[in-house]
């Protein structure tokens, strides 16, 4: 079951002498419960593509559909809230909310949709992510490791279809690294969700399923993990 399309996806920024095309002409499509890593250097395109999935950033053209609805023919308003309710973000700058401790920071999003929190599969995700013993911390008192398990549990507390995670192991060691894709991959195929995860990184592509570069804005499929195009 195709999850998310992204058609003809275009975006620029600028005009005349100062154009940029960000994207250029972007198609491909996720299936349920896989794992996509989107490769490239920095200034290629790949940041920008996340934030237009997301619906976080406005494409010059093109569709992004998940589950069968096209996100840019619905207003802001609805927008935000089926974003809210459907797409989890892992930022690689972890963006908690440093006044709240972990628990509340992992259940923030369904507060703000005005929904009470289950505290049986929060219970599990805290189990799950290592953290059950610092759901009273705040962020300050956490290792950069820690933090990232807490916006994972955040991104997956009310369980959306799609998970985007934004080079989330950037600002991680390589032990808290290789942990927190481990955590990420474990706990979306317990709850069978979808992830497309963007990095600068070819040691983690390892962990997904299909790899797409992205080079000057324009996308290309390279398949599995093994291709040799990823040597």
């Amino acid at each position: 079951m195709k999850i998310l399309k992204v058609e003809n996806l275009c975006k620029i920024y600028g005009s005349g002498n100062v154009k940029l095309d960000a994207l250029k002409d972007v198609s491909f499509s996720i299936n349920k419960g896989e794992f996509v890593a989107v490769v490239g250097e920095s200034g290629s395109g790949k940041s920008t593509l996340l934030n237009c999935i997301g619906g976080l950033d406005n494409p010059t053209s093109g569709k992004v559909i998940l589950n069968d609805k096209d996100i840019f023919d619905m207003n802001d308003e609805k927008r935000t809230i089926f974003r809210r309710r459907n797409i989890g973000f892992v930022f690689q700058s972890f963006n908690l909310i440093q006044e709240l401790n972990v628990e509340q920071n992992i259940i923030f999003p369904l507060l703000l949709d005005y929904k009470k929190a289950d505290y049986k599969r929060l219970d599990e995700l805290m189990k799950i992510l290592g953290l059950d013993k610092f759901r009273n911390h705040l962020p300050s008192q956490l290792s950069g490791g820690q933090q990232q398990r807490v916006a994972i549990g955040r991104a997956l507390i009310t369980k959306p279809m799609l998970i985007l995670a934004d080079e989330p192991t950037g600002n991680l060691d390589t032990k808290n690294s290789k942990e927190v894709l481990d955590l990420l991959v474990e706990s979306s195929k317990i709850y069978g969700q979808t992830i497309l995860m963007i990095t600068h990184s070819m040691n983690m592509v390892s962990y997904a399923d299909r790899v797409l570069k992205i080079s000057d804005g324009i996308l290309e499929d390279l398949g599995g993990a093994s291709n040799e195009k990823l040597s």
